[in-house]
């Protein structure tokens, strides 16, 4: 799959599948521009993927939305909670760290948990997002959003897929290749007839009849490697 078509579907709005690499997680998710996001596409990542529908950020965008890692806040809480340092995730299988932040809700929103309100959620990440390319935006942001919430937001690490391979990092790479804002929709795709992540040949097979982008990681990192040059 051609790297630029990705990069035009993306820049439209529409969805692009993602494979991390056989030996990392080995998942496909599925990834859009937050600022595109409408309660039909929350209904589908539910519907064809099934996995947790978060909110990756580019490291600019969550410094200067005064983002922390979770990982951070729990070493500051844990001398009080000790469970925080007790669950700890020092043991992932297939990386060093968590990519996970807080969760939020959009102050708009109700339960937070409806199509309708997580995609005002998201989209409205997105559009904050873009406005914290430029500076500090911490105080509008806690205007806009409470937490916890029902979107999960992942912070991408400062080298994106140079220094981590993840998609988040990989999200946020095709977002800086297709200029458009570092905020991004994903979700993990599941198979409910192996109870297993879905398998890349069975991701390519829905791209296919669905005429979505389907790129693997090792495509993304070797055009992202390319283009910062």
């Amino acid at each position: 799959m051609s790297i630029d078509r990705a990069l035009e579907e993306l820049r439209a709005g529409n969805f692009v599948l993602i494979h991390d690499a056989s030996n990392r997680e080995d998942e496909v998710d599925m990834v859009i521009a937050a600022e595109a996001v409408k309660p039909a596409h929350i209904a589908a990542m539910r519907r064809d993927a099934g996995g947790l529908i978060c909110v990756a950020l580019h490291p600019r965008v969550a410094d200067n939305f005064g983002l922390p890692y979770m990982t951070e806040i729990y070493d500051i809480a844990s001398s009080r909670y000790h469970a925080l340092a007790a669950t700890k995730p020092n043991d992932l299988p297939y990386d060093e760290r968590s990519a996970f932040s807080i969760s939020v809700n959009h102050r708009q929103t109700r339960t937070g948990v409806t199509d309708i309100d997580r995609a005002l959620t998201i989209s409205e990440l997105g559009k904050l997002g873009a406005r914290a390319l430029n500076g500090p935006m911490a105080e509008e942001f806690g205007r806009n959003f409470r937490s916890p919430g029902h979107v999960p937001i992942l912070r991408a690490a400062d080298g994106l897929v140079l220094e981590r391979q993840g998609h988040t990092e990989l999200a946020m790479a095709l977002a800086e290749m297709a200029d458009i804002t570092p905020v991004m929709a994903i979700c993990e795709m599941l198979d409910a007839q192996t109870n297993r992540a879905l398998s890349w040949k069975a991701a390519v097979e829905y791209a296919e009849m669905r005429g979505f982008a389907c790129l693997s990681g090792k495509d993304v990192m070797r055009a992202y490697r390319g283009w910062v040059g």
